[in-house]
């Protein structure tokens, strides 16, 4: 077999990632709070880059002269990323418009502020209680200790036999110091296991039923698994009663320490995106808040003087700095697009409820937008709207669905809030099987499975007919 070199040409295409398209992509992907942080990032990189203030005069004047000493400083036959003239032309340009696609207004950008107060964490809660609960150092230094071994749900983590050990001290120390902290609020703190958080709750309690004390430390595996006809006969004891004791049972705390800082810093949830009802029409606004990024007069002066090392280096920021702020007027109006279409597709559920959800895919609204579907994946990652119905993440509008008897589409959303009202409305002594269930939603005009019904009552965290039977 001969071996021999020889050229060949071959024409392909090919998507290359630039950097600026994989900051385009990034920044699309952002949430308004994470938009910022970014911006705040790229200013301290790239001196070219300043914030405007939103009551400056002549703000169109300045955007002329400011692209003329920029194209006759650049080298005409340079290609650039985009047209200078146009950025500078539709800077503040932007507006939102109804979902009826007719009434246009200017933006009005909203502001947020949140004043948040510091919220004391378990263990600054528990040693405050400590202080003021024993004069005892000895005792005092162990139960600083063993606080400080809570996880964030309130339970003391390893054995009091191992804290004894590393601290060379009797048992008997230790069990007292964890008693005084057992004794502290939130009731059931300091406990060791399940049971013990709750039999601590039950004690605080007056007139509470020995069956209940009972149940906690044999039967909390049979009260999950709902084995109430059983276990009534191994207690002796009527359903009635057994219920009535599992309803205390279920209204205690299993996790004390978890409602008081423990488990980190609260978070609040700022909407990318408000939808407002104005007479008839729904408005969607755009809540970035992203400062208006200019670029800076003095390196505009610098780029007049021509010199060679220093005009090399601002073109290149220079070049930076707009593809930034074009990219992110492209999220912003990309992320525009995608809700109004949304929007106009689910009116019905803004009117109506989540009831009236209809089904949506990401390409439906990628064809309406001419993007495509993984850009309006992107779009309503991490993104929150703020509507008339209360607050939803962008990704909640997109579900599965089914065609209905009469040939109309039903939304999963839309199903499961049926289906939970069902459960809701039934009698308790005869709960209805998931076979009843799906013949309800048929009566409705929704042909559900028995198998699809037992999968969306499970995603409900619905329990199944026999646990819900009540006496």
């Amino acid at each position: 077999m001969s071996m021999n070199f020889e050229l060949k040409i071959e024409q392909s295409q090919k998507l290359v990632m630039t950097p600026e398209l994989h900051q385009a992509i990034t920044l699309l992907q952002f949430s308004s709070l994470e938009l910022v942080d970014y911006i705040q990032e790229e200013m301290t990189t790239n001196p070219l880059l300043e914030i405007q203030e939103k009551d400056e005069d002549d703000e169109n004047g300045a955007n002329g002269k400011e692209s003329e000493v920029i194209s006759e400083s650049l080298d005409k036959n340079e290609k650039t990323p985009f047209e200078w003239e146009d950025y500078f032309n539709d800077q503040e340009s932007y507006y939102h418009r109804s979902t009826s696609g007719t009434d246009f207004r200017e933006r009005e950008p909203s502001s947020f502020e949140h004043y948040v107060s510091g919220e004391n964490t378990l263990h600054e809660h528990l040693n405050f209680q400590l202080l003021m609960s024993t004069e005892q150092e000895k005792k005092r230094v162990i139960a600083e200790y063993l606080i400080g071994n809570l996880d964030a749900n309130g339970y003391l983590q390893e054995d009091v036999a191992e804290h004894a050990l590393y601290l060379s001290i009797p048992e008997k120390e230790v069990e007292e110091a964890l008693m005084l902290i057992q004794s502290f609020d939130p009731v059931g703190v300091g406990a060791r296991t399940l049971q013990e958080c709750l039999l601590l709750q039950i004690k605080a309690r007056e007139k509470v039923p020995a069956l209940v004390e009972t149940l906690i430390r044999d039967y909390l595996a049979g009260i999950a698994r709902g084995n109430f006809r059983e276990m009534a006969q191994q207690l002796e004891v009527s359903q009635k009663e057994l219920q009535e004791a599992v309803d205390l049972i279920r209204g205690l705390n299993p996790k004390p320490g978890a409602n008081l800082g423990g488990a980190g810093e609260t978070k609040y949830i700022v909407p990318d995106v408000i939808v407002e009802k104005v007479e008839s029409a729904y408005v969607v606004l755009i809540n970035d808040n992203v400062p208006n990024l200019v670029i800076s007069p003095f390196y505009r002066s610098l780029l007049q003087k021509q010199e060679e090392g220093l005009s090399s280096y601002i073109k290149k920021r220079l070049d930076s700095a707009l593809w930034l702020i074009k990219s992110i007027e492209q999220r912003r109006q990309t992320l525009y697009r995608v809700t109004v279409e949304i929007m106009e597709i689910q009116n019905s559920f803004l009117e109506k409820g989540v009831r009236h959800l209809r089904p949506l895919t990401l390409k439906e609204i990628a064809d309406k937008v001419g993007i495509h579907e993984s850009t309006v994946s992107r779009a309503t990652s991490n993104k929150y709207v703020q509507t008339p119905r209360g607050l939803y993440p962008l990704k909640f509008f997109f579900s599965s669905g089914i065609h209905g008897i009469a040939g109309e589409s039903h939304s999963v959303l839309s199903i499961k809030s049926y289906l939970r009202e069902l459960v809701e409305n039934e009698d308790p002594a005869v709960p209805q099987s998931d076979q009843k269930l799906a013949e309800l939603l048929k009566a409705q005009g929704m042909k559900v499975s028995r198998r699809t019904i037992t999968k969306y009552r499970e995603e409900l965290g619905i329990p199944a007919s026999f646990k819900r039977r009540r006496v």
